[in-house]
């Protein structure tokens, strides 16, 4: 499906916007989806964890505190999540494998690139309330994302016409 925020925002304007810090790194650059959290810091075992599971009509919104120091997603994570449906992943943080991920069938937004990966300590925590770039994102409400920005809403949101 293809989601234009501006008409979203027309449509819909009580929906949450997202601070405009993030670009898109991903093969969609339009996506969209019922929202799964994880929330955790230079490490990605959660996240790891989460794209083997079934993602058709979701969104992994990844709280990494904003860290600019590790990747907290590259090509063989991106790789498993397009394989199992992911409509796309939201990476308040660094991803990394840039030029791979710009041809893997996923929406990917992060706020930078980083070629460091994160050690694996099984810290994290899944579908908890995150909050940053002045939205709170919670499990189960929705997010759409395309090259204009991002916005939240917490419930299904149709493209108009």
């Amino acid at each position: 499906m293809q989601y234009v925020t501006p008409d979203l925002c027309d449509q819909y304007p009580d929906v949450l916007v997202v601070e405009p810090m993030f670009s898109n790194f991903g093969g969609h650059d339009s996506f969209g989806g019922e929202i799964v959290t994880v929330k955790c810091f230079e490490d990605n075992s959660v996240v790891k964890e989460q794209v083997d599971q079934d993602g058709k009509g979701k969104v992994m919104v990844v709280d990494g505190g904003g860290s600019l120091r590790r990747a907290l997603l590259g090509d063989m994570l991106a790789e498993k999540a397009a394989r199992n449906g992911w409509e796309g992943i939201i990476v308040y943080g660094c991803v990394r494998d840039v030029d791979v991920l710009v041809q893997t069938p996923l929406g990917i937004q992060a706020l930078a690139s980083h070629p460091m990966k994160t050690d694996k300590r099984g810290i994290g925590d899944l579908n908890v309330p995150v909050t940053f770039a002045g939205v709170t994102f919670r499990p189960g409400e929705y997010v759409y994302a395309d090259n204009n920005g991002i916005i939240v809403s917490p419930t299904p949101l149709k493209m108009p016409g």
